[in-house]
């Protein structure tokens, strides 16, 4: 048990830090010059993202489903897309030179959209590929408390992660054009992350052809 712990909450610890999370999660803090906000920014893509391999987990251990690579590489696709979508929005925004200050309204759509790309960040690519560990475990509850740990992990994580972009991007919040290249750097980085993943994920799934 105390290794399935163990395990369960290093690897979730590196899994957070896997680019494509760790960019989409750029792309969304990047427009708010609070710590406190970028913080909560990343706890919930923490909890889109665990809750999404919490529930398929306890049907991998429960009824031993099996995840098809195929709809992994598919959910892969949708990240892709949802990373353009969120570099889109910081380029414009930026080019418009929309500024946000950060409240309310504009925290529960930065945390709306963290949720959902942590959604699918967790089950696609490297977030099938952790749930292997679960069917190595040598009973239910020992893949219960991999699971759990996992998801702490990545959360902790995560939080880590934004709460250090937060204290830059406040250092920067006052001076309108710094935050307008902050923008439009995260946004295309976001942009072209989430390009390579849609066109790697084009080909896997064999939608389009190598050209030979």
């Amino acid at each position: 048990m105390l290794t399935a712990i163990l395990l369960g909450f290093g690897l979730g610890l590196r899994h957070a830090f896997d680019p494509d999370h760790t960019v989409a999660v750029s792309a969304i803090a990047a427009r708010h010059r609070n710590p406190w906000v970028a913080s909560w920014i990343g706890v919930s893509w923490g909890i889109g993202h665990g809750a999404t391999l919490l529930l398929v987990g306890l049907a991998v251990i429960a009824l031993g489903v099996v995840i098809p690579e195929a709809l992994a590489e598919w959910l892969e696709l949708c990240v892709g897309v949802a990373l353009m979508g969120l570099g889109a929005v910081n380029v414009l925004a930026a080019a418009e030179s929309v500024e946000q200050t950060g409240g309310e309204p504009a925290l529960r759509s930065a945390l709306a959209r963290s949720g959902l790309v942590g959604l699918l960040h967790g089950l696609a690519g490297s977030g099938a590929v952790a749930l292997l560990a679960v069917t190595s475990m040598p009973d239910p509850a020992a893949a219960v408390a991999y699971l759990a740990v996992f998801g702490a992990g990545t959360i902790g994580g995560m939080v880590a992660f934004s709460c250090a972009l937060g204290v830059p991007f406040a250092r920067i919040g006052a001076a309108g054009a710094a935050r307008r290249w902050v923008s439009v750097g995260t946004g295309t980085l976001s942009l072209l992350v989430g390009a390579y993943l849609v066109c790697a994920m084009i080909y896997a799934q064999g939608i389009l052809p190598l050209v030979s």
